[in-house]
């Protein structure tokens, strides 16, 4: 490694300077112009103060578009829905989806179960040890959930508090042990500090009830016992392909969507993909809402492979009466109050729009919008293809990124959508054309111009 390398990376010191004494090592030491440095001095909507207490070494905001799904409705309850996300159809198809549910009766959704698991591991037993500390364990139950409910007394007096305690033994494990799972209601939280602190808290006491040696004591997030369900049943006439070249009854839509979902059943490399539809629905209101997407991405792929094969989270079937039904389960770990989404200006702004919703009410959405992005990749999947409707969506960006401003972007993106070429060299072509060099930078574009 070369010393210019070492001393790049090294930024010795470099937490414990301002903001602006940041920006400007950083000028120096990775040659940034004026411009890119003013990207950085920028305020968004989350303060550079708020930004040095979220993370380390701040430097400023990677801001994602913020739109909102429409046509929502649960339970009888209508929902516009705050999406923080970057790809260009996420959006306008979870809208469309949400609104073929809509005119069908809308979305059921249900919380199955609410409860976060917390873990204490204990170490240095023998297979009959582990064998008789799981009998200790359960025998002293009522007196350990006693003490861990001392640890949050507040939270007890707000309905939560731990609900039980199991024991799972590891006896054939190549290093024994045992783990002791906490179940715990953490109420309005996403809960890992809560469940953190009981963790440590009743480590001591299980240690001293059944001896060995206590190993990690943290939250699991594989929130199996945090789950939520959506289901929706469809008219299958709103899914009818008209305008194509091969239109299809809705009948025969409903019927590929079936297909496709046996593809992701059985297959566990479609699966994934499948699944990153659903997550298309649910990553961007758990980021919009300032929850921690890493920790619910983690916990729904471990849940789809819970059978002991990866496969799709969601389920669909047509019923006796030729309607499309749709069901998702899926474990969310998701909070309304602390940390960032107490801080967060767009968090909270988010919250708002949603009728600032209860956690559990926050699941049900996060579930019904991963249900309609799963409708609507399945549709176009299996009418259309999945790049017609993302890519006239995308031809704005193509565009831009091929140097197009002000009115051009849009007359560029329309060319490209009614000559079916989408791509950068086509956009660069059309720039170059005399008809898009002749309009004025200014220009203002009618609206029959402009994309569908």
């Amino acid at each position: 490694m070369t010393t210019q390398a070492r001393d790049t990376s090294a930024l010795s010191g470099f937490y414990k300077l301002s903001h602006s004494a940041r920006l400007e090592r950083l000028s120096g030491v990775f040659a940034l112009s004026d411009d890119q440095i003013s990207l950085l001095r920028k305020e968004s909507s989350l303060p550079h103060h708020l930004s040095d207490l979220f993370v380390e070494n701040s430097l400023g905001h990677f801001s994602l578009p913020l739109g909102l799904v429409t046509n929502l409705q649960i339970n009888g309850n209508d929902y516009a829905v705050p999406f923080a996300v970057e790809e260009s159809s996420v959006i306008a198809a979870a809208s469309n989806a949400a609104k073929w549910v809509r005119q069908s009766g809308g979305f059921k959704a249900e919380v199955l179960s609410s409860l976060m698991i917390g873990q204490v591991q204990i170490l240095d037993l023998d297979a009959a040890a582990i064998s008789a500390a799981s009998t200790t364990i359960l025998a002293h139950k009522e007196e350990l959930l006693l003490k861990a409910n001392q640890v949050h007394p507040r939270l007890l007096l707000r309905g939560g508090g731990v609900r039980d305690i199991e024991v799972r033994a590891f006896a054939e494990a190549e290093i024994p042990f045992l783990v002791v799972h906490i179940l715990m209601d953490t109420r309005e939280a996403m809960g890992a500090n809560l469940v953190n602190t009981v963790c440590e808290s009743l480590a001591p006491e299980i240690q001293d009830l059944i001896g060995g040696r206590v190993g990690l004591r943290i939250l699991s997030n594989y929130a199996d016992r945090r789950l939520f369900k959506a289901s929706c049943r469809i008219d299958p006439e709103l899914l009818t392909l008209k305008d194509s070249d091969s239109p299809l009854s809705g009948a025969q839509v409903a019927q590929r969507i079936v297909e496709a979902y046996v593809f992701a059943k059985y297959d566990p490399y479609r699966a994934t993909t499948h699944n990153k539809g659903i997550m298309n629905g649910v990553d961007p209101v758990v980021i919009a809402t300032g929850n921690d997407w890493r920790a619910v991405e983690a916990g729904v792929h471990a849940f789809a492979a819970r059978s002991g094969r990866y496969e799709s989270l969601s389920r669909w079937w047509i019923d006796p009466v030729g309607f499309l039904n749709g069901e998702l389960t899926l474990p969310l770990q998701l909070g309304t109050v602390g940390g960032v989404t107490r801080l967060h200006p767009l968090a909270q702004l988010s919250l708002q729009i949603l009728g600032n919703p209860s956690a559990d009410r926050l699941g049900l959405i996060a579930a019904s919008t991963g249900l309609a992005s799963n409708l609507a990749a399945l549709r176009a999947l299996t009418t259309t293809g999945i790049q017609a409707g993302h890519m006239k969506l995308h031809a704005k960006n193509v565009a831009l990124a091929a140097g197009a401003t002000g009115a051009e972007i849009e007359i560029v993106a329309a060319e490209m959508v009614r000559s079916k070429k989408i791509s950068a060299s086509e956009a660069e072509n059309l720039l170059a054309s005399r008809l898009i060099a002749a309009i004025p930078k200014n220009a203002s574009v009618s609206r029959d111009a402009r994309l569908p």
